[in-house]
C-alpha cells in the first residue's frame, strides 16, 4: 500500500485526468506504463441456468412494455410490483449464492 499526500487540488486534478476510471487503476497504468491485471475470475455458469435467466429477462421486457404502455389498471401494477420485488430478492440471493461459491459479482 503506498499512501501519498495531496492537497485537495492535486487530488481533484487527478480525479480529473483519470476521466472517471478508477483512480488506483489510472495511476498504475499511467506511472507504469502497465495495463492491470484482471483481479478477480468470473465464475462459470450453467448453460440450462443461463438460458432460463435470459427467458426470464425476456419475460421482464415484455411485462415492463405492458406496464409502460398503461394496459393494466392500478391493482394489476401493485401485483406485478410485489413480484418484481419478489424476483429481485431471489436475484439477490442467487448474487450471494455465487459469491459463497467463490464466484464473483461486479453487477
Amino acid at each position: 500500500m503506498l499512501t501519498m499526500w495531496v492537497t485537495q487540488d492535486e487530488h481533484q486534478q487527478l480525479l480529473d485526468r483519470c476521466d472517471g476510471k478508477q483512480l488506483a487503476a489510472w495511476m498504475r497504468a499511467t506511472c507504469l506504463n502497465t495495463r492491470p491485471a484482471r483481479s478477480s475470475r468470473l465464475p462459470s455458469i450453467d448453460p440450462v441456468l443461463l438460458r432460463q435467466l435470459a427467458g426470464m429477462g425476456n419475460n421482464l421486457n415484455q411485462i415492463a412494455r405492458k406496464v409502460n404502455a398503461g394496459q393494466w389498471s392500478g391493482l394489476e401494477r401493485v401485483q406485478i410490483l410485489a413480484a418484481l420485488m419478489a424476483i429481485d430478492a431471489g436475484l439477490e440471493r442467487l448474487r450471494h449464492t455465487v459469491r459463497e461459491n467463490g464466484g464473483d459479482d461486479d453487477r
